[in-house]
């Protein structure tokens, strides 16, 4: 007996059609009603970190920060080249903060400051990019909050991305060479917005 092949291979090309038809029909109702169907939903989660001085004798001690993964980093790990925003160091009697670029890392990374603000009053990343700081050390001072441009990231849908964040010095110890933060993260690509959309 001979068996027909044609009827199943008819089925497997109505089915991706009819897919997609079905994800293109789901995505314009949810946009007809009003959804970002690419919009990140979030909540504000502030967190905090205590840093180890670059400077510090002591090896292998966090002193990176990455803040789309929002975990600490050891820069002296093989695995972190790349993987970080932020490190800090000591210099000249007091604690800096080193976009990768002022180490010579190839990054998008970069760091505004901005003096006379409270952590919860900046709601939005600023616009000016003469404001950011890409390949300098950047002081640290108690009374100013610092935003950071993440280095390059993919985002939920493939596309290239950098994220926001916010932190506020809260304990700068240059004798002991740490810093103690808080900040918080937006996970939405691209997105100077620093708070969750309502």
């Amino acid at each position: 007996m001979t068996m027909s092949t044609s009827l199943p291979s008819v089925r497997r090309g109505i089915r991706i059609p009819a897919m997609v038809a079905l994800l293109a029909v789901g995505a314009i109702g949810a946009a007809g009603c009003g959804d970002d169907p690419y919009a990140v939903d979030w909540t504000v989660s502030p967190d905090t970190v205590k840093l180890y001085a670059l400077s510090r004798p002591q090896m292998n001690l966090p002193s990176g920060f990455d803040f789309y993964n929002r975990v600490a980093v050891v820069i002296e790990d093989a695995a972190a080249t790349g993987m970080w925003d932020m490190a800090v160091d000591g210099r000249g009697g007091a604690i800096v903060l080193l976009p990768p670029g002022a180490l010579g890392v190839s990054s998008k990374a970069q760091v505004a400051p901005l003096k006379g603000r409270t952590f919860d009053d900046v709601t939005e990343a600023p616009a000016d990019t003469a404001l950011y700081t890409a390949r300098a050390a950047v002081p640290v001072e108690l009374g100013t909050i610092y935003v950071w441009r993440s280095r390059q990231n993919y985002g939920y849908y493939g596309s290239s991305c950098v994220y926001y964040s916010k932190m506020e010095p809260l304990v700068i110890d240059a004798a002991g060479g740490t810093l103690t933060f808080v900040y918080d993260s937006s996970p939405a690509c691209n997105n100077r917005s620093l708070i969750p959309p309502d």
